[in-house]
């Protein structure tokens, strides 16, 4: 990771645009929260090796991250698990969320191993697509109703929390003290850039869904 937040690649939404361009408008504590987040990750606490392997493959499918540099989303999710810093609740029909990510990855090494004789994170990118799309759709999958869901709901929000997510989808960093004032559809600031390759996403997703039905 390197010091600057500008998303990595070429293939960027908002060319140019990095959000640490505001950070003397923050205070202090807010500037020290928001860098340490561009900072080498710490050393593993909570996963094991074999845990890692599995769970990072995990995420990089669910977040699209193929190549490196990537965003540390298995890092934050394993320090927030060794801190024991989770939501504050879990369905009643799951284990607590630690116990069940290791119930997960070993979920996807046991029926990897079955189905190719291999663990998940040695299957290439397309089988671990096909894998976890049977996870997605089944009702319920090694005793883990809702495991999608806590795979998501880590995994979004450790992606989102980082300064090159946050110039990725062209957002501003925390309004605090600054503030915003051009409130309104299509109202930017001055700080702020406009979408070089404006997509709709919802076509996109309806020919993708389509497809699944085929």
């Amino acid at each position: 990771m390197g010091a600057s937040g500008q998303t990595p690649g070429d293939n960027v939404r908002f060319p140019g645009y990095d959000v640490l361009g505001q950070s003397p408008t923050w205070d202090d504590v807010t500037k020290g929260v928001v860098l340490a987040r561009l900072a080498p990750p710490p050393p593993l606490r909570f996963f094991t090796p074999q845990e890692e392997a599995c769970g990072r493959s995990l995420f990089d499918r669910l977040l699209g991250q193929d190549e490196e540099p990537k965003v540390p989303v298995f890092e934050v999710i394993d320090g927030r698990l060794a801190e024991g810093v989770t939501d504050g609740f879990h369905r009643d029909t799951m284990p607590e969320d630690g116990e069940a990510f290791k119930r997960s990855f070993a979920g996807l090494d046991e029926d990897a191993s079955s189905s190719r004789g291999t663990p998940f994170c040695d299957l290439d990118r397309y089988l671990q697509e096909e894998l976890l799309e049977r996870v997605r759709t089944a009702d319920e999958w090694h005793s883990l109703p809702a495991i999608w869901e806590l795979w998501t709901r880590y995994g979004l929000a450790a992606f989102y929390a980082h300064p090159w997510a946050w110039n990725e989808i062209g957002f501003g960093g925390p309004a605090y003290p600054r503030g915003y004032k051009n409130l309104g559809l299509d109202k930017l600031e001055p700080w702020e850039e406009r979408e070089e390759h404006p997509r709709d996403p919802v076509p996109w997703a309806q020919r993708i869904e389509g497809l699944k039905r085929k």
